[in-house]
Order: C-alpha cells, then structure tokens, then sequence
C-alpha cells in the first residue's frame, strides 16, 4: 500500500470521528501518530485535502493528545507548504493550498473568538442578573414564572395583583405587583398541578389576606421580598395573621394556660363530679366570683384523667 493509500485509509476513518459522537479518541491519536510518520508532499496535501480532515477532527475532539498532535500536523504541514512556495515548486498548487489552509485559519479564529465573546457575554449576562439589595424578591424566588394561557390561571393572577395594588403603593426598586401575582401562582399551581377547589381556595385565601387594610405588614413584607412566592404559597391562616390578631391569639392561649393552671394548681380534688367525656370520678374543681357579688359562685372543674375542663354554677 502506498503513501497516498495510506492517507486515504486513515482520512476516512478520521472523518468518521470528526462527525461522530466524540467516541473512538484513542483510535484517532493512534491513526495520527501514523499520518505524521507517513512521507506527506505537497501533492498529497492538494490531492487528499487530508489537512482539512485532520483540521476538523481537531474542533470536534475534546481529548487534550488529539487535539495537540492534530495541532502539530497542521503546523508542520503550513512550514511544509511555505517551503514549497519559496522554492518554487508547484506554485500553484501550492497558492490554492496555502489559501485553503489560511481560510481555515480565519474561520478557527472567528470560532474563537465567538466562543470568548459568548464567555464574556455570559460572564456579564449572570453578573447583571445578579440581584442588588432592593430586589430581594428575586434573590429567594423558588418558582419563576411561566407563560401560561389557561384562562383560571391567569385571572387568580389577576386578582392577586389587584389586591398586591389595593393600597396604592408602588415600592421602588422591587418588583412589579404583576410579576409577584405570576410567582405567587406559579408556586400555587407547582403544589396542586391543576386548577380543581384546592388550588382555587389556596388563591382565594392569598388574595384575602393581600386585600386586607388591616394586614398591610403581610402585603408590605411580600412587595419588598421578605416573605417570599413559595413561602406565601404555603403559609397557614395563622402565618398570615395580622400583628393584632396574633396578640389576641397569644393572649387567649396565655389565659388558657392560666385557667388550667389554676385548676390544677390550687383546685380541690373531689369524686363527687363526673366527667361527661371518660365518665371517671378523678375531678379538681375550684370556685371563682364571676359575677356579682349577689350571684352565686362560678365552678371550674378538670379531669385528672383525661384533661377534660368544664364550669357550673
């Protein structure tokens, strides 16, 4: 088999690689180590166009040997051919190729420098997106928005930005109360995957809460990111719950805990009373001026058995 045999044999093998998945790297190392012991000539070059062959595997392959020693063949082959031209041999064929590999040249250069602008476009592009401090919102969202056109969808995201407008503010630097309505949505859905009664009374109950005159810090703290979609999204009544209507909460909890401690604590133990919930005689009353003085006494009874608490009078 002779030279340009032996080139053709492993153009096409090489060719195959280049236009493949990125497989076979080993194999293509072993056939360039080959090709660079083979007595390539400029006739060679311009009769097999193997240069370009071995041009384009070296862009497709992503192994460090390949690419380096397809560098050096074409390298070789430019000194090769400037040689030939000084000489003065085949200087035609020698003009068309040294054309051809100045073109592949400056379409190497144009990918590369491509692929830095696209680097650095990216580079700015995540930089840019990088939330300052006046948009936090963006900094926790868990759900961006999508594009949708079911209509229920889009007018739950109606209502939630009206009642995000309800008191008219507008807070510089944070997001539009369309965009937050879409997030807020977009999270609603992403639980319930469908727009049934659940997913319906979720909304209902965001917008309610929005709307609320007397909850602006749930509104507010929404507007400026401090609460973010998903958070909101799954937030229980209580969660939402104004600041007065959390005190009444606590206060209410606090005389609760109060009244049972009272029970236990400075009641009197008797068997005389019966529990309406376990039906045991395990009680601890005590006895509280409720109402006027004239008015017989309140009784307060606990189960010791089961917690259950109760009053007569």
């Amino acid at each position: 088999m002779n030279a340009e045999e032996e080139v053709l044999r492993i153009q096409k093998k090489l060719n195959k690689m280049s236009n493949g998945d990125g497989t076979g790297q080993e194999q293509a190392l072993e056939l360039l180590k080959i090709l660079q012991k083979l007595p390539v000539n400029l006739e060679l070059l311009t009769k097999t166009r193997v240069g370009m062959t071995v041009n384009a595997l070296r862009k497709s392959s992503h192994d460090e040997e390949v690419i380096s020693l397809s560098k050096t063949l074409i390298k070789n082959w430019k000194k090769f051919l400037s040689g030939s031209n000084k000489d003065g041999k085949d200087s035609g064929s020698t003009s068309s190729s040294k054309k051809k590999d100045e073109r592949l040249d400056k379409h190497k250069d144009d990918n590369d420098s491509k692929k830095d602008k696209d680097n650095n476009d990216s580079g700015d592009k995540i930089k840019d997106e990088r939330p300052s401090s006046k948009d936090n919102y963006k900094k926790q969202t868990s759900f961006p928005a999508a594009t949708t056109t079911d209509a229920v969808r889009l007018k739950c995201r109606e209502l939630l930005a009206s009642a995000l407008r309800v008191d008219g503010k507008v807070i510089e630097g944070c997001a539009s109360p369309e965009e937050l309505a879409e997030e807020l949505e977009e999270a609603i859905y992403a639980e319930f995957k469908n727009t049934d009664n659940r997913y319906k009374n979720r909304v209902r109950s965001r917008v309610a809460n929005l709307r609320d005159t007397k909850n602006p810090t749930l509104r507010t703290n929404f507007l400026v990111g401090a609460i973010t979609p998903a958070r909101l999204a799954s937030m229980s009544a209580e969660e939402m719950a104004s600041d007065e209507i959390k005190q009444l909460r606590d206060k209410f909890k606090k005389e609760a805990i109060n009244d049972a401690q009272l029970a236990t604590v400075q009641g009197t133990k008797t068997d005389l009373l019966k529990c309406g919930k376990c039906k045991q005689r395990d009680c601890t009353y005590n006895q509280i001026q409720t109402r006027s003085a004239d008015e017989p006494m309140t009784t307060f009874v606990l189960c010791n058995h089961c917690g259950n608490r109760w009053k007569f009078c």
